[in-house]
């Protein structure tokens, strides 16, 4: 994956800053905005190479972010019972 290279100055493209389109990224990549937004910010994304670039590339850190959190991987034993020895001493301490 490439990286976006340093942002431009924003642009107005679709009736949309590039700022306006950031702020509302997460909205846009979950699914919660309304149509007319959405829209909105498909127009900007048309012509807007960066934006489009930054969008891709948060949204592959989302999902990679989200698959984790959703298939985490096991802990190792004796990693666990560290953990479990930890918070057991510190709860008797308390």
């Amino acid at each position: 994956m490439t990286e976006p290279a340093s942002r431009p100055e924003q642009q107005h493209i679709g009736g949309l800053w590039c700022g306006d389109v950031l702020a509302g990224l997460a909205d846009y990549l979950d699914g919660r905005m309304a149509p007319a937004a959405r829209a909105s910010v498909e127009r900007h994304l048309d012509g807007c190479d960066w934006c489009t670039r930054f969008g891709g590339a948060y949204a592959t850190t989302v999902r990679s972010l989200q698959r984790q959190l959703s298939e985490p991987e096991p802990v190792d034993d004796a990693v666990a019972r560290r953990l479990d020895a930890a918070l057991a001493d510190a709860l008797e301490r308390d």
